[in-house]
């Protein structure tokens, strides 16, 4: 059964089938019987608790509040802002009548036709729309601004290519929306949560990333400028693990959101909307695992140690049971969170495989022996090495090693970004490196049609325009043409 749990695709023979191997085998999700569609189940539901937590902490630290709006938007409310509706038209699910009746023909249930509504609704792709008519009745005066809002929601986009936590027809995320009475404080909300989604993705999910604004063909429907942070996966491809939107005055104007200054003038108010999702589950699982299954930073483990007793008979497990009871209080006091698996219907080698396989970053095994010699085995998941270290003071020392653990994931995920990141300054180089997995950093003359061909004829897009590193200007890889500075072109999830 140990062997079997470890069946995973190696990555280096499909990185595709590792990642969905190691999706169901470690028992995150599994597809439902809804098309595109997927169960999240306990073990991965956890993770994303961990998630949300620490960012509902953190934007709460930041004079956040969370609210609820409505799963369904009416479809006039998508036509106010012409590029939002032109950005979401093809994903967008439709609710056309609100009744099911008896099939007369005896073949189960039929939609009714005469329950349909007098206007269509659509499925929540996003909650601009309806958030912005809903703050024209919050708005009046200066002095109801800023609204910092946020929700926790699911989203349907019709995906017609999907892959779990990565690309699903439904999802779960965070999406804030503030409004602001200037321009100036909208471009620093906007700025300080894109700081925030980089520190958490950081400090973390132990997961390197590169803060950005977006080109304009990948810019947010609507928005006036996207940022965006920019994750390496092990396949050297980026995966956008958080954006955050200036909307300027776009969806003040569609739903006529203004508000009266502190003279008395009327001024249309100052949008941003930002949000993650559950595809931060498949990040995780791309920067950091193995193929021996998940490797999981200590911050967001749903138990960050795992406790295997090794006895014989009930009399050894007891005495162990009794020597272990202080070690959880103790651990449990510290923060951590701990699980003692003493079930006597898995065997320890069972449970050494299943434990690695779900990533979880400490293992402690502890036997007769060990009982005699005060002492404990102690495994890391990360570096998968084990030493036996005295029961005395072993708390202190497992915080200090989950500490440890913690950053080793984050250099290792670090050193090896670094090893694929290269600036190119040729066409035909770029055609080269793209295809062996790089994040290029190259001149580009800042034309959309520039940017099509290479997408067109490498499949590798600007991921962002980098806010920090090198500005120095040069020439456009591609046309020969002027360019302010380097961008970050790579394929992606």
């Amino acid at each position: 059964m140990a062997k079997e749990l470890k069946e995973l695709t190696p990555r280096s023979v499909d990185y595709s089938q590792w990642y969905l191997d190691l999706v169901i085998k470690a028992d995150l999700a599994e597809n439902s019987a809804v098309r595109g569609c997927m169960v999240i189940k306990p073990y991965g539901y956890a993770i994303w608790e961990k998630i949300q937590r620490q960012l509902d902490d953190m934007f709460k630290e930041t004079g956040h509040v969370n609210a609820y709006f409505p799963l369904f938007i009416p479809k006039s409310f998508l036509s106010k802002e012409a590029d939002h509706v032109e950005g979401f038209a093809k994903e967008c699910a439709v609710v056309t009548h609100y009744r099911l009746k008896n099939d007369p023909d005896g073949k189960g249930v039929i939609v009714d036709p005469e329950a349909k509504l007098e206007e269509e609704l659509i499925v929540r792709p996003t909650s601009e729309t309806i958030i912005w008519n809903t703050y024209r009745n919050w708005i009046q005066s200066y002095r109801d601004l800023p609204i910092l809002v946020n929700q926790w929601a699911n989203v349907v986009r019709w995906e017609m290519r999907t892959r779990l936590f990565l690309r699903t027809a439904e999802f779960l995320w965070q999406e804030g929306h503030t409004a602001h009475a200037t321009r100036e404080e909208a471009e620093a909300e906007t700025i300080q949560m894109l700081n925030v989604y980089a520190q958490f993705a950081e400090e973390h999910m132990a997961m390197p990333v590169i803060k950005g604004v977006k080109s304009a063909s990948e810019r947010f429907a609507g928005a006036l400028e996207t940022y965006t942070i920019e994750a390496m996966m092990q396949d050297g491809k980026a995966l956008q693990s958080g954006t955050s939107h200036f909307l300027g005055q776009n969806f003040a104007k569609a739903f006529d959101v203004k508000f009266a200054d502190k003279e008395g003038k009327m001024d249309y108010v100052w949008a941003t909307s930002w949000g993650l999702s559950t595809r931060l589950i498949g990040a995780l699982i791309m920067a950091h695992s193995d193929d021996n299954g998940l490797v999981l930073p200590p911050k967001l483990a749903p138990f960050q140690v795992v406790i295997v007793p090794i006895y014989k008979g009930e009399e050894q497990l007891s005495k162990i049971d009794a020597k272990v009871e202080g070690l959880v209080k103790s651990l449990k006091s510290l923060g951590i969170s701990v699980k003692y698996d003493n079930a006597d219907n898995k065997k320890p080698g069972w449970k050494f495989s299943e434990y690695e396989l779900k990533g979880v970053p400490v293992r402690l095994a502890i036997g007769a022996r060990d009982m005699e010699n005060n002492t404990v085995e102690v495994a890391r998941r990360d570096t998968l090495t084990k030493e036996t270290v005295s029961f005395d003071g072993l708390d202190i020392y497992i915080k200090n090693l989950l500490d440890d653990i913690q950053a080793n994931i984050y250099k290792k995920a670090f050193d090896f970004r670094t090893s694929r990141m290269i600036t190119v300054d040729t066409y035909e180089e770029f055609k080269e490196k793209i295809e062996e997995g790089y994040f290029i950093f190259a001149h580009w003359d800042g034309t959309s049609e520039t940017e099509e061909r290479v997408k067109t004829e490498t499949k590798a897009t600007i991921r962002c325009i980098p806010l920090e590193g090198d500005k120095t200007p040069g020439k456009c890889m591609v046309t020969g043409k002027p360019s302010v500075q380097r961008v970050v072109f790579a394929r992606a999830y």
